[in-house]
């Protein structure tokens, strides 16, 4: 999958958000650590999602744009 990442860069490093998963953050010192970390973030947030859904009828559907 791949998801729209944005920067937000402070003295402290760089906080990194994922608009299409609302609530999904994560930050690091450097670009390249942001980026790992965002990556073990959305996996964590995607678990969560289909743990909290699994007992839900769900569909998978295709949207083009």
């Amino acid at each position: 999958m791949k998801y729209t990442v944005v920067f937000h860069r402070t003295e402290e490093g760089i906080s990194v958000s994922v608009p299409g998963l609302p609530g999904c953050w994560s930050e690091g010192e450097t670009e390249e650590e942001a980026l790992i970390n965002i990556r073990d973030a959305i996996r964590e947030y995607l678990a969560a999602v289909a743990d909290m859904n699994r007992d839900q009828e769900t569909h998978e559907i295709e949207i083009a744009v």
